[in-house]
This record gives structure tokens, C-alpha cells and sequence, in this order.
């Protein structure tokens, strides 16, 4: 039996998701992180006038967890209104972490689906590409 809830992951997304900081895309994003002690990180997007610097909800996440000492994950739920997949920056971070964590993606109705790290980056770059 499973020991974590990907409805109550993807619950945490939508609540991050309300706290996105998005004055100007107006796309908010929410992600929930479960690391392998059971705790679940969340983070939200934060935007900024120069783009450049904007901070995606699961970066955010992510950083959160390792700067608590968290560096092995489960899954993550990210959640936008369309159900829209995390980005290509966003992808390469969670795969230093691992290419099986779970993601599930999910719109702001909480509909959801699921896939991993490794689908979403195939032949992904990683620690063993490096000399």
C-alpha cells in the first residue's frame, strides 16, 4: 500500500498555487514536493518586471527542500490553470534529483495526470554525462 496520496499532493499545488506571485502573465503555478522522509515542500511562482529572473513554483520547491537538507524525492505535484507541464528548466532540476520521481500535473480543478521525471526529459543530461 501506498504511504502518500497524489490527491492530497496535488490539494497542496492548488493551495501554492493562490500564493503565485504572477502580476504579469496572470499564470499562477503551484507545486508540491514530497521528499522521501514524507515531507512535502511547496513552492509557488514569483515573477518579476525583468523576466529573466522570474522563479518557477517548482525551482522553488526544489530549493526549499535542499536548503532543509531534502535531496531525495517521491513525487511532485505541480498545479496551473490549464494543466500546463513544468518548463525545460524546470524539468532539468527535478532530473538532477532523480528520473523516476512522480509528477503529476494537474489544472485548477485538481484534474491531474500523471508521469516521471524520465518521460517528460528523455535522454536527459545528467551527473553521468559529466567527466
Amino acid at each position: 500500500m501506498e504511504k502518500w496520496s497524489r490527491e492530497h499532493l496535488v490539494e497542496q499545488a492548488l493551495n501554492a498555487r493562490e500564493r503565485a506571485y504572477a502580476p504579469y502573465s496572470g499564470y499562477r503555478v503551484g507545486a508540491a514536493l514530497l521528499g522521501e522522509s514524507g515531507q512535502v515542500y511547496t513552492g509557488c511562482n514569483v515573477e518579476n518586471a525583468v523576466y529573466p529572473l522570474c522563479t518557477c513554483a517548482e525551482r522553488t520547491a526544489v530549493v526549499k527542500a535542499v536548503s532543509e537538507g531534502e535531496c531525495k524525492f517521491i513525487a511532485i505535484a505541480v498545479a496551473t490553470e490549464n494543466g500546463g507541464a513544468p518548463c525545460g528548466s524546470c524539468r532539468q532540476i527535478l532530473r538532477e534529483f532523480g528520473k523516476r520521481i512522480v509528477v503529476l500535473i494537474a489544472d485548477a480543478a485538481g484534474n491531474y495526470r500523471e508521469t516521471r521525471v524520465a518521460d517528460l526529459l528523455p535522454d536527459s543530461f545528467s551527473v553521468r554525462d559529466l567527466p
